[in-house]
């Protein structure tokens, strides 16, 4: 009788530690600590681990939350928010420890919130760059070397580039950031920075390919992405009103093209969008990089709403899975709406699942199982995010009884080959995309 009542009071002495989230900054240790008396409170609804270590190794903490938070379950999308990947660059560091916390109270209370958390699997990593973050002995609002990681490099410099050759060292928290999108099927991401209120779409760089020309770099699902920044920047207290930091900084709706903006080598959210098949965008929170602890909750109360309206955007479009004649899931099928091929197609995942982010209208989608014919259907798509489910349409290949190879895009500038051969030929940027992709089937 006396080690059941320990156990209760264990129980709710970790469940007041996990309610008790202050307002203030929260180093490695009370982060740690804070996320493992959230998870031993709520365990059948999060799920804590480590996708990595950083240079000094501390680890690259990430809290999943939903009904199934241990592993990906048919249909349900995966959602991740990604902070502090600038260590000097802090307030979004403290909002996702509040976001986990408003998610966890409000589950099983709030009809939204449990029905977001029961259609949908976020992922939430509070600090890419717990070095830098622990290297900013002073704060300051416009820069510190806490920016860097502890080999003193940009993270947000440090992937892949499609449009250029990125000759940089692949740090610890970027290649586990890497392997990390590999081994999930993210659908809608973002990474959340400070030094000015504004929401940032891809493509962070650009050619002529994508109009660059023109200062402004446009993806294949431009219309997708400027929704998706305005759904943040207009359920934000202030963002949508475009004003900037100062006079000479002002932002439309509180939104622009990253490339528009300034052009940015070796991207996350480019990276994303391009090799992880996750739409990406970059939420810019505070004029001051690193503002004063008491301002914290402001920041919480002017980003509670967007934070969770953004999730939601994840429901948008079609969803669907690939399978054989034997309705056996067909892996590494290519599946596209027409009029939007990506120059690293994308592909279903091993369940054959997969998922496209598209604004409400009628679409072609074509599914194609490398070696046979293609697959085409019209859907009509409407917003269904308030459903917390997007249209699904499956395909079955009748003829088909194999499992393809695993396939992939090489890490390379994929859009920097795709200029070199429209300066040959000159064909639409259509054909070329698909000319891309033909080439990547059989390389």
């Amino acid at each position: 009788m006396r080690a059941a009542a320990g156990e209760v009071a264990a129980v709710l002495c970790l469940l007041a530690l996990a309610a008790a989230l202050d307002f203030g900054y929260h180093h490695a240790e009370e982060l740690e600590a804070y996320l493992r008396e959230v998870h031993a409170a709520h365990p059948a609804l999060t799920h804590l681990h480590s996708i990595g270590s950083s240079v000094e190794g501390r680890d690259l903490w990430v809290l999943v939350l939903g009904r199934f938070p241990t592993q990906h379950k048919i249909g349900i999308p995966e959602f991740k928010y990604v902070a502090n990947m600038h260590g000097d660059e802090t307030v979004g560091r403290e909002i996702l420890l509040h976001l986990i916390d408003y998610l966890v109270t409000s589950y099983g209370r709030d009809p939204n919130i449990t029905k977001l958390l029961n259609n949908t699997r976020i992922h939430i990593m509070p600090t890419m760059n717990p070095d830098g973050f622990e290297a900013t002995k002073v704060p300051h609002c416009y820069y510190s070397r806490g920016r860097y990681n502890k080999n003193g490099e940009d993270l947000n410099r440090n992937f892949p580039d499609a449009f250029e050759s990125n000759n940089v060292t692949i740090q610890p928290e970027t290649r586990a950031v890497m392997n990390w999108i590999k081994n999930e099927t993210f659908v809608l991401s973002a990474n959340l920075h400070g030094g000015a209120l504004v929401a940032s779409y891809t493509f962070d760089n650009g050619n002529s390919v994508t109009g660059s020309s023109k200062g402004y770099s446009r993806s294949p699902d431009d219309d997708v992405f400027i929704h998706l920044a305005k759904t943040y920047s207009f359920n934000h207290a202030s963002m949508y009103k475009g004003t900037g930091c100062d006079s000479r900084q002002t932002f439309p709706d509180g939104i622009t093209n990253g490339y528009s903006w300034y052009q940015l080598e070796g991207g996350m959210q480019d990276y994303n969008y391009v090799w992880g098949q996750c739409f990406e965008i970059t939420l810019e929170l505070s004029c001051c990089k690193y503002p004063p602890a008491d301002q914290l909750e402001k920041f919480w109360t002017d980003n509670k709403v967007a934070l969770v309206e953004y999730i939601k955007q994840v429901h948008l479009g079609v969803k669907g899975q690939v399978t054989d004649r034997n309705g056996n899931p067909i892996p590494n099928a290519i599946v596209e709406a027409q009029g939007r091929s990506h120059v690293c197609p994308y592909r279903t995942n091993a369940h054959g699942e997969y998922f496209l982010l598209l604004l409400p209208g009628k679409y072609v989608i074509n599914a194609t199982v490398p070696g046979f014919k293609s697959m085409l259907k019209t859907v009509e798509i409407r917003d269904n995010t308030a459903n917390f489910s997007a249209l699904k349409q499956d395909f079955s290949f009748s003829e088909v009884s194999i499992k393809t190879r695993p396939a992939s895009c090489p890490k390379v500038p994929l859009y920097q080959e795709l200029e070199r051969s429209s300066a040959a030929v000159k064909p639409t940027l259509h054909l070329l995309v698909l000319m891309a992709a033909v080439i990547l089937l059989f390389r």
